[in-house]
């Protein structure tokens, strides 16, 4: 409503927006970002989804409707002293390392962990790893619409421990960051979904990413510093603060890079996520380097996998899958109708074993959408019994019959009838990766509109060879 407020307010036209208690302080640091402080809200008190309906209404009209009233008929007192921020070549500090350390955590720069300085000079070194200038626009991120450019892309990198030579993966980052498609502006919502960044191409192996065993696992500079990096930007470009506009009810901590193994996809046949999502090998230069965000509520290990024929693998894996995906469930036909991706990642011996059997990847996502599935009463319990998200509580047949979500979903009235978790078998994604010689899997539940599958090549600068025979010492 924040943002609807915003562009009314801007055109002359009283606004009010409703907040529920909780989300006030979100709503205040937002409404800065929107370049309107102190746009008008009117309280809800409590949390709407514990009220009855006499409660709620009481609310309302005590507190809430005063507020909308008194917006619409008042002039609102705007917000001095905003805050200036420093120009990019500012020294906005000098001390030891300690000092340091405070410093930037004090100001909400840092995520708690020791930083490295980012010196005029240490920045200077991560922009020699682009053809592009520092003043360069990747985008215009919310909430604090801020503008991400390759000057405070460099600095992020310094300070979350990344090599220089890490510096085009960074711009890709941010570049898929400002998608539309991805939805940045819902990082902070309150389930506290993190994303996953997912590495193709030959820089895999060039840059020196872990893609065995441990993959999802720190300890490996590459994977764990960029991993690092997307939450400082997040938190000092796009302006996710703890208690403000981070609203995570429990949260995540953000996750390190996960690198498909491409040796093994290129024996089996299959194609890399990058592949799936529309970028071709050369769209990424040689070796179609690209890199894929999703945000994901969650996820939990399918261990020891048992079986050498699909059809003694796939009921497991897929019975694993729909046991992760719950409220999820309104992103399939609610919210984004059909965004819902959870995300399969398999050991590299079980995509051999399941490749052995004849499956490609097309074939295994096929079989894996006729396994997904719950029965029709189970699915609207989900999404308009035990949560409120898909209002009005309407059954998979009123929308299938509105032609709002695919027949798949009524092809018959009886309430015990099997209906798939997500709308197409290509929604159910599948990647590579992980111990080799382990017979694990991972299931990943997505967030859906709120955190979109958005893939961006990665673009190297044209003197890379040389700079990268540089820094290995050659």
């Amino acid at each position: 409503m924040l943002r609807a407020s915003a562009v009314a307010e801007r055109a002359g036209v009283p606004s009010a927006s409703l907040v529920c208690e909780g989300f006030r302080g979100q709503a205040a640091t937002t409404a800065t970002g929107l370049g309107l402080p102190g746009l008008p809200t009117a309280l809800v008190p409590g949390h709407v989804d514990v009220q009855s309906v006499d409660e709620l209404r009481q609310n309302v009209a005590a507190v809430t409707v005063d507020a909308v009233i008194r917006n619409l008929t008042e002039a609102v007192a705007g917000v001095d002293n905003p805050v200036v921020e420093p120009a990019p070549s500012d020294i906005v500090f000098e001390g030891n390392l300690d000092e340091v350390h405070r410093f930037f955590y004090e100001n909400d720069w840092s995520d708690g962990l020791p930083i490295v300085p980012p010196t005029p000079e240490r920045v200077a070194e991560f922009l020699r790893w682009t053809d592009l200038s520092p003043e360069t626009e990747l985008g215009v991120l919310l909430p604090d619409q801020r503008r991400a450019t390759v000057w405070n892309v460099a600095v992020n990198g310094v300070m979350a421990g990344c090599r220089p030579e890490y510096m085009p993966i960074l711009i890709a980052l941010v570049e898929a960051m400002a998608d539309r498609r991805y939805g940045v502006e819902h990082s902070g919502n309150t389930p506290g979904a993190e994303t996953l960044i997912i590495l193709n191409g030959r820089l895999i192996k060039e840059l020196g990413f872990n893609y065995e065993q441990g993959a999802l696992r720190d300890g490996i500079q590459a994977n764990t510093t960029i991993g690092r990096f997307w939450r400082l930007y997040l938190r000092n470009v796009a302006g996710f603060l703890h208690h403000r506009t981070d609203k995570g009810t429990f949260g995540n901590t953000w996750r390190v890079v996960l690198a498909e193994n491409e040796d093994v996809l290129r024996r089996i046949g299959w194609t890399t996520i990058a592949e799936d999502q529309g970028i071709a090998e050369n769209q990424g230069g040689p070796g179609g380097n690209a890199i894929t965000i999703s945000r994901y509520t969650g996820g939990g290990v399918i261990a020891s996998v048992f079986g050498n024929t699909p059809d003694r693998m796939l009921p497991y894996l897929a019975d694993s899958i729909v046991r992760k995906v719950g409220w999820e469930l309104m992103f399939t036909v609610g919210m984004g109708v059909g965004s819902q991706k959870p995300l399969l990642l398999l050991s590299p011996i079980l995509a051999e074993t399941l490749a052995k059997s004849g499956l490609d990847k097309a074939a295994l996502q096929r079989r894996l959408f006729e396994l997904c599935r719950i029965p029709a009463w189970q699915f609207e319990r989900q999404v308009g019994e035990w949560t409120n998200l898909l209002p009005g509580r309407p059954t998979l047949g009123a929308l299938v019959k509105d032609g709002l979500i695919p027949p798949v979903f009524a092809e018959s009235d009886d309430p015990e009838r099997l209906v798939p978790i997500v709308c197409r078998a290509e929604d159910l994604m599948v990647a590579v990766s992980g111990d080799p010689l382990r017979t694990n899997a991972y299931a990943f539940a997505h967030n859906g509109i709120l955190g979109f599958p958005t893939t961006k090549p990665i673009r190297l600068p044209v003197e890379w060879p040389r700079l990268l025979r540089e820094a290995r010492g050659h």
